[in-house]
């Protein structure tokens, strides 16, 4: 019992899933479609980057056989690696969703039995009584938006029309998901974050999975843009988790990024707010440096999914996967005897796919550390045998489900 590492690529999805179709999403791959285009030399872009994708850290660990195995494909123009040196596979999603907060909570041993909550397609998006109670109880002017849309795109449509009038723009999306978006300086950072306290409660009923606050800056729809001081306010997991294990055991839990929000909190002892991948990727080895044998640390890596997934952009989501790949070493570094360190997914996200929704795929799971041989671990049929490794290594109860991989 050394240290457990916890660590979600956001979207970063393998493709694969058995149960695709059901989601729109039979065909979605978002390594392999990603690869591919770099391979073809569609990916490339002047002053980002260029040519097949290079992530030679992740692939050595077994990246690239754990894609192969859940896709039939190895990822186009990487290497092939015979004998990966992490513990590789990839894991099924036993939950009925293909969002943030069902995967992180099933990957932590919680998988959903029962669905989220999804508002409708058609405008308005939201029951009368909901947004007639948030506006009594938050003072508001009234809304805009109410609608099914792209975050950026509806800042840049309604921005200005926010700044004039004083109506935040709520709007939602395939995800259960309520999203307001505000002003920092016209409507003011902490309004917004009470504006979603109020939206929340008001939300349970619903059952909708997260309130999400998506503060703006700028002076018009061309220089809107969103800021780092995003915040998830989500429901708490139905049942105890792998943070809940660990922090009653009396270990630190490092939550690093989104991850308080996603679990709203529960069984986190030490919060590391950081807005996107490179300040996460510092934060997450800071606490590397000041963790103690049985802590436990989790990050969410952000950028693939918010910024390049749901943007369709392929060339961006391969230079964040070629960043991240070339500050492993940095982590390597840091483990001491004992360590184990899971990488893996929560969903996908394919940037040439339809829409800008997540997509439906198997996730990769790699398990490393000093000491630690590599070998094939094959399909795992639900996301939770990561928390159950993770318990199992250090030395906490079994979680209610999943299945060590150690």
């Amino acid at each position: 019992m050394a240290r457990g590492f916890f660590l979600v690529m956001d979207s970063v999805g393998i493709g694969g899933a058995k149960d695709a179709a059901d989601f729109g999403d039979e065909g979605a791959n978002t390594l392999g479609h990603i690869a591919e285009r770099c391979a073809n030399g569609e990916a490339d872009r002047a002053g980002l980057r260029q040519g097949p994708l290079n992530i030679p850290n992740m692939n050595r660990l077994g990246l690239g056989r754990a894609a192969e195995a859940a896709s039939g494909a190895y990822p186009a123009g990487v290497e092939h690696v015979a004998e990966p040196e992490a513990i590789w596979g990839f894991a099924r999603e036993r939950s009925r969703g293909k969002d943030t907060t069902t995967g992180h909570w099933e990957l932590a041993g919680c998988p959903l039995r029962e669905a989220w909550g999804y508002f409708p397609t058609e405008e308005p998006a939201f029951p009368a009584e909901l947004t007639e109670a948030l506006i009594a109880e938050a003072g508001l002017p009234g809304i805009l938006g109410n609608t099914h849309a792209s975050g950026t795109a509806i800042i840049a449509e309604l921005g200005e029309e926010h700044v004039k009038t004083g109506k935040p723009i709520c709007y939602t999306s395939a995800d259960s998901v309520f999203q307001i978006a505000a002003h920092e300086e016209a409507f003011g950072l902490e309004r917004l974050y009470e504006t979603c306290r109020i939206a929340r409660k008001l939300c349970d009923p619903y059952r909708i999975g997260r309130v999400i606050a998506r503060p703006f800056t700028g002076d018009s729809a061309e220089t809107f843009a969103r800021t780092g001081n995003r915040r998830d306010f989500s429901v708490p997991p139905p049942a105890r988790t792998l943070l809940d294990e660990a922090k009653e055991a009396g270990r630190d839990v490092w939550a690093i990024g989104k991850i308080s929000d996603i679990f709203a909190g529960h069984g986190v002892t030490q919060t590391l707010k950081a807005p996107e991948n490179e300040s996460q990727f510092d934060k997450t080895l800071e606490a590397a440096r000041s963790a103690k044998d049985g802590d436990l640390i989790v990050t969410n890596f952000i950028d693939f999914d918010q910024i390049f997934g749901h943007r369709r952009d392929p060339a961006g989501y391969a230079a964040a996967l070629e960043a991240f790949d070339r500050r492993l070493p940095e982590l390597f570094a840091l483990l001491k005897p004992g360590d184990l360190v899971i990488l893996t997914a929560d969903h996908g996200n394919d940037p040439t796919w339809v829409g800008t929704d997540h997509t439906r795929e198997t996730v990769p799971v790699l398990a490393f550390g000093p000491g630690i041989e590599g070998r094939p671990a094959g399909e795992l049929s639900t996301y939770a045998d990561v928390g159950q490794t993770l318990s199992a290594h250090l030395a906490l109860p079994p979680l209610a489900a999943g299945a060590s991989l150690i």
